[in-house]
């Protein structure tokens, strides 16, 4: 039996991959945070399936604890300050987390297995900000724009430098946006797929949103955590680009999401100028070629699927008399 371990366990993709390797008869341990409130909404049903473990990215002996104690064959490091407005509010605390959290990681492999755990880390298509090419591959060059993407850069280099320099296996996912039922609902698609159906139930009668004419690769979670577990299946480590290839503005999500529910999106949609980045990245539009050759990766859930099942999950939630946002947060 396999044994994995995966930081941000508690988050959207956590939750998913945590799903998929149970079903591939893996051990799964997680690694959680001390908090006053600590949330596992999106691993309750997994419950007695997996192990957590109390550690934290800002603190080296706490993860190799863990890594001793858990004795890992794969590691899986999803745990970042990962919304990217914050990041400009707290660009210091994004940088520990995001970027100089994947160095303690690496290290504690280092030093207790570097030549047996496979690494795989959470890269961002906002490392490439202000794009330089369209559709964006693994040798496109990067600009982040914001501290977020900055971070995230510095994340995948130390990667591929522990790779060329200890002979590790560690692999890079560049991830574009990928969302679910279980996202948070400071994301965007969240952001409607919540705020429509609570205009729907009558419970809100607008939706405040930035600039509709942003455009985003959107792909559902569950397709992106399968790519990750197959990367760390191949014979050689490498980075690759996790996409659909096929962009859509926020208009269009709009759009997508309120004809889910039959109602006239701009009767309802209001510009809301603070929501607007400091500084927007360009057209982020992924290139998949590569894991679609070598991984033998597809993603099965098309984007009007994924906003569908976002709303639906929402209006569930909802009629429920659950009208909080507990069930769509994560650690």
């Amino acid at each position: 039996m396999k044994r994995a371990l995966i930081t941000g366990v508690t988050g959207q993709d956590g939750s998913y991959l945590c799903e998929l390797l149970l079903e591939k008869g893996y051990e799964v341990h997680g690694i959680v945070r001390r908090a006053s409130t600590e949330t596992f909404d999106r691993i309750n049903h997994l419950s007695g399936k997996i192990h957590l473990h109390q550690a934290d990215l800002l603190d080296q002996l706490s993860i190799i604890d863990v890594m001793k104690e858990c004795n890992p064959d794969e590691v899986y490091n999803l745990a970042a300050q990962s919304f990217v407005p914050t990041s400009w509010k707290q660009p210091v605390l994004t940088g520990e987390f995001t970027a100089i959290g994947v160095t303690r990681m690496l290290e504690a492999i280092r030093l207790l297995g570097k030549d047996r755990i496979r690494f795989y880390q959470a890269s961002s298509s906002e490392m490439y900000g202000k794009v330089q090419a369209v559709p964006q591959t693994e040798s496109t060059p990067f600009y982040p724009r914001s501290p977020y993407g900055v971070a995230k850069l510095y994340g995948h280099w130390i990667t591929i430098n522990y790779r060329e320099s200890y002979n590790m296996f560690c692999c890079s996912g560049i991830l574009f946006n990928h969302e679910s039922e279980r996202r948070g609902r400071e994301f965007v698609t969240r952001k409607v797929s919540d705020g429509v159906a609570r205009i729907k139930l009558g419970l809100s009668k607008e939706l405040r949103l930035g600039n509709l004419d942003a455009k985003r690769d959107w792909g559902h979670a569950a397709d992106y955590v399968r790519a990750m577990w197959l990367m760390l299946q191949q014979d050689q480590p490498d980075d690759y680009v996790v996409a659909t290839g096929e962009t859509h503005t926020v208009q269009r999500l709009v759009e997508v999401a309120f004809g889910a529910v039959d109602l006239d999106w701009k009767k309802h949609v209001v510009i809301d100028p603070q929501f607007v980045r400091p500084a927007e990245v360009d057209l982020l539009i992924g290139d998949p070629a590569k894991a679609k050759a070598k991984l033998g990766w597809e993603p099965k859930i098309s984007f009007e699927q994924m906003v569908e099942r976002m709303v639906k999950a929402d209006l569930a939630r909802l009629k429920s008399g659950d009208t909080s946002d507990t069930k769509a947060r994560g650690i």
